[in-house]
């Protein structure tokens, strides 16, 4: 039986980027002491993981991009980040304004003015900031969760430095560089026969939260592979056909969320599932007309930062 068609034309909140990362410049060993001096460049400081905003009503919303002058100046184990050049010609800064990302102590965040102070997190923001700012605190937030679980050597434990101006670790006793990872994840919009949605509801969440089933990747697997094998752990159900649709960043703490839909195999009872009970704790089939009733009355759904949010959308609008 043939898949119904689904065509996938959702903008991804947190794959919008307007900055070239300028990865040349990294390999200077002196480029963060030149561009905190430099007064054209710009920082974004993190706290907590969460960034500081621009005071005010802007709207959208805008990180607040300050001269390093206003901040504290950055210590030996300060985790500074070049994040690259801004080529965005609707910001506030010139095209080719250097920006950094500096993370500050909790005395550092409490010491600013508290009247221009505010600090909110991607998950508040991802849906309402501009492209570029959207990708600016992506990329600076997936880096400084990087450093803050790989501060030691996974070969041999000693503690590892910052280079390359935030992009590599180097063991201080073996000399090994660590490269910031990001871990691939697959979630998947499944439909049956009668083209109803699978939604499960995770064992961490409200009971009454559900979303799309997902899973990370495992060595020596292919997406596809992790598709039908995630599918099968979660809920039970032997799933065919599945097809890419787009992927996004999801920096909690470092993932990248390939989305796939995928339809249950012709001679798998759509009505046998079992969901693993570790993980996936309810599973429920909806067409369109419950799934909108549900949401109206009792379900909730992923939020509008998510992939899973912009899937379900385009599955509801078909």
């Amino acid at each position: 039986m043939d898949a119904p068609s689904f065509e996938f034309t959702a903008r991804l909140p947190l794959s919008r980027y307007l900055v070239d990362r300028d990865h040349e410049a990294r390999a200077r060993a002196d480029l963060i002491a030149i561009l905190w001096a430099d007064t054209a460049t710009r920082v974004v400081a993190l706290w907590n993981g969460k960034a500081l905003v621009r005071p005010g009503e802007a709207s959208p919303p805008q990180l607040a991009c300050v001269p390093a002058a206003n901040l504290p100046a950055p210590g030996a184990d300060t985790i500074v980040l070049y994040l690259g050049r801004s080529v965005d010609p609707q910001a506030a800064e010139p095209v080719g304004t250097p920006l950094l990302a500096v993370e500050l102590t909790e005395e550092q965040a409490l010491d600013l003015d508290p009247e221009v102070t505010h600090w909110q997190s991607l998950r508040d923001l991802a849906a309402v900031l501009g492209d570029r700012d959207t990708g600016v605190f992506v990329e600076a937030l997936g880096l400084r969760n990087w450093h803050h679980s790989h501060r030691f050597c996974p070969r041999c434990g000693a503690p590892a430095s910052i280079e390359s101006a935030g992009w590599v670790r180097r063991c201080t006793a073996c000399g090994s560089q660590i490269f910031p990872r990001t871990d691939p994840a697959v979630i998947m919009l499944i439909t049956d026969a009668a083209d109803r949605l699978l939604l499960g509801s995770n064992a961490l969440w409200e009971n009454n939260r559900y979303s799309l089933l997902a899973g990370f990747v495992e060595p020596g697997e292919s997406l596809e592979a992790a598709v039908v094998r995630e599918s099968f752990e979660e809920s039970g159900l032997r799933v065919t056909d599945a097809t890419y649709l787009g992927s996004q960043p999801w920096p909690f703490p470092a993932s990248i969320m390939c989305g796939f839909t995928a339809r249950v195999a012709d001679d798998q009872d759509p009505t046998a599932l079992a969901p693993d009970g570790a993980e996936i704790l309810d599973l429920r089939w909806f067409t369109r007309p419950e799934l909108r009733a549900a949401e109206a009355s009792w379900l909730m759904l992923p939020g509008p930062s998510s992939i899973a949010h912009a899937m379900i959308e385009q599955w509801l609008a078909q």
